[in-house]
């Protein structure tokens, strides 16, 4: 009878030291960016995760076309004299507008690149700057004035 007395206590006491104490699973969620507890040695590092490509927007606020009439319409002028050099400098004006907003357009409409980087403090940050700079998917890269750069 003692044996078995024993032998309950010693088998009660194993599965409740396997028991989880009633506080484990109310413990609120680690704050966002937290990185397991680990030193942090350089806050402006990370690691680029992802490079996408952004088309942009061919839009216009009609500097160019501005310019561009400017500059067509005094190289018409050079054209021809009275009625003609009159027509000319209309024609060169004219165009040079069409031509100066399709530059604009044009000069608006360069790509840019979203960089994706995982911060070493565990923070995902995105990055949007028209040139690379060399910075490719898993480049190691310090991140200052709102731009990314390679550490080399």
């Amino acid at each position: 009878m003692n044996v078995r007395l024993i032998c309950t206590a010693a088998l009660t006491l194993a599965l409740s030291a396997c028991a989880t104490g009633p506080g484990y699973y109310d413990r609120p969620p680690p704050p966002p960016g937290y990185n397991g507890g680990y030193a942090v040695r350089c806050p402006t590092c990370g690691r680029v995760e992802r490079i996408e490509q952004v088309r942009g927007v061919r839009r216009s606020d009609g500097t160019g076309a501005v310019i561009g009439g400017i500059v067509g319409g005094v190289l018409g002028n050079t054209v021809g004299k009275g009625n003609g050099r009159t027509a000319a400098t209309v024609v060169g004006a004219v165009g040079g507008a069409v031509v100066g907003d399709q530059i604009e357009k044009d000069n608006n409409a360069q790509g840019s690149f979203d960089i994706y980087v995982r911060m070493e403090d565990g923070r995902r940050l995105i990055f949007n700057q028209r040139d690379l700079e060399g910075v490719r998917e898993g480049s190691q890269v310090d991140v200052y004035g709102n731009h990314v750069h390679l550490i080399r």
